[in-house]
């Protein structure tokens, strides 16, 4: 009509999000190459994990459930996220948090900073265990007695049992850690190049520590384990701390840049860059791979038992940490590294006065006392009062 003002078409939404249509994206997923808007991703993010819990069943009604926090990204999710989805859906779980102090000077310390400051923002108890307090050695001591060569391996193994050991005392049904995709894909490779595909089974279910279901033979407790994040990529992980603005610590380990998993890690993300998919292309081969392992007869595992020492679930007479504390204490560090022969060589070229001429017999000796009057050490992590329950084959 003369006068009317015409009413303009509306301008297409330039590069709407994939899901929505309503709302400009302002990111790509790397996993599925989607754009979405902060919205949708939160929501899709948040739902695959759901979806994963649910779908594997890794919790009952009612459990307690510690959660591994370093102060990491990894782990500042997911405490964000196990919160928020216990709420949200009624896992009715009930949650705290268990950070392990390694004893890492200009690292650990300011991380644990982070953890004590998650643990005020999300309403969650938290529970910190050292190296030092478990062991007698932090890592920073280890560090200063073997060099930066295989400091992950003391690392790792002290960790591992550390976790188990602050569960008891928190007296947890279940521990979650933020291992996500791209982890466990360079565990996959890791274990691939080094011909050992025994372990594909544990590091590639979503569910470890089950010792009814765990066939690896690995050290392990009646404690559940779990990864949540087992197909969330890091990436992903990572945006999604940044568009919520999640506290977090984001400082490499001072001690890391030597490992061998830095190999690996360069190598999956060569892969990715090639091939979205890689990682969890990887992570499916991995279970493929144990499939086949799991179902050849004449593949032979060793016997579960119970550490002589601790008592501690070992698939020898002494577990993998009571093995390297041994070393330590006597002044050879190099002692639980390393093939049973080599071991054994070292000992005897030692001449130790307590009789280690075979690895059998590191169970009955005690700790020098040139290494006593070194540092007042833990020989025996059971002597400790508040650990005097250890987990074993006999735990319900």
């Amino acid at each position: 009509m003369p006068g009317a003002t015409d009413a303009k078409p509306a301008k297409p939404l330039k590069n709407p999000c994939n899901l929505c249509q309503s709302v400009r994206a302002i990111l790509k997923r790397p996993k599925t190459g989607q754009q979405l808007c902060k919205e949708c991703f939160f929501h899709v993010f948040e739902t695959e994990i759901h979806n994963t819990i649910v779908d594997n069943k890794l919790f009952n009604k009612g459990d307690r459930v510690a959660i591994g926090a370093s102060g990491g990204k990894d782990s500042t999710v997911l405490a964000y996220v196990m919160k928020l989805l216990n709420d949200r859906y009624s896992y009715d779980l009930d949650l705290v948090l268990l950070s392990i102090d390694e004893g890492i000077t200009g690292y650990r310390d300011d991380s644990l900073e982070t953890v004590k400051r998650n643990r005020d923002q999300y309403q969650i108890p938290l529970l910190i265990v050292s190296y030092k307090d478990l062991y007698g050695w932090s890592m920073d001591d280890i560090v200063k007695e073997i060099g930066r060569k295989n400091n992950c391996t003391f690392c790792g193994v002290f960790r591992r049992q550390a976790l188990d050991r602050g569960a008891i005392m928190l007296n947890v049904d279940h521990i979650v850690t933020g291992h996500n995709a791209d982890d466990i894909a360079e565990t996959v490779l890791m274990n691939i190049l080094r011909g050992d595909l025994p372990r594909l089974q544990r590091c590639t279910s979503i569910i470890t520590n089950d010792t009814s279901e765990d066939s690896s033979g690995i050290e392990t407790s009646k404690i559940l384990r779990s990864k949540p994040f087992k197909y969330t990529y890091e990436k992903e992980i990572v945006m999604y701390a940044y568009f919520k603005k999640l506290d977090y610590f984001s400082t490499e380990c001072i001690y890391s840049p030597n490992a061998y998993r830095g190999h690996a890690r360069v190598f999956l993300k060569d892969l990715e860059a090639v091939r979205r998919t890689a990682i969890v292309d990887i992570i499916h081969s991995g279970e493929a791979l144990s499939a086949s392992v799991q179902a050849n007869e004449s593949t032979k595992l060793p016997t579960m038992a119970n550490c002589t020492r601790c008592g501690y679930i070992s698939s020898n007479e002494l577990c993998k940490a009571c093995l390297l504390l041994e070393g330590l204490n006597k002044g050879l560090p190099q002692l639980g590294i390393g093939h049973t022969t080599k071991i054994r060589r070292m000992a005897e070229a030692a001449n130790l006065a307590s009789g280690l001429s075979s690895p059998a017999s590191l169970s009955s000796s005690s700790t020098s006392g040139a290494a006593e009057e070194k540092v007042k050490v833990v020989t025996h992590i059971k002597d400790l009062g508040q650990l005097k329950t250890m987990p074993s084959l006999d735990t319900v």
